[in-house]
């Protein structure tokens, strides 16, 4: 019987050691292929071998595409998805901003 009062267990991400989610972000982004500023999520993270964020852009095309930075940096999409996936905050909804530009 598990006790319900235990932390939930951060899921492992290969490379990583202890690596831990620590901050959820929306913040604008411009891209080479689009003439307009895009919204995306940054994931702030930190494990034992330094720390970084993943930004998640939501394309139009319904494609994400991922960005590392810090400990990030060079990862493959898939690699970078799989991590994103397994940082990102449980239990909270990130605060709601409404980014007016111009």
């Amino acid at each position: 019987m598990e006790d319900p009062s235990a932390p939930e267990a951060v899921p492992a991400v290969p490379g990583l050691t202890n690596a831990r989610g620590v901050g959820l972000e929306r913040f604008a982004i411009r891209t080479r292929e689009h003439s307009v500023t895009l919204a995306a999520w940054r994931l702030h993270a930190a494990a034992e071998e330094g720390s970084g964020w993943i930004a998640l852009v939501d394309a139009a095309s319904g494609r994400a595409h991922y960005r590392g930075e810090g400990v990030f940096l060079g990862w493959a999409q898939d690699r970078l998805a799989s991590a994103y996936a397994a940082l990102v905050p449980r239990g909270e909804e990130p605060p709601l901003e409404s980014n007016q530009l111009g």
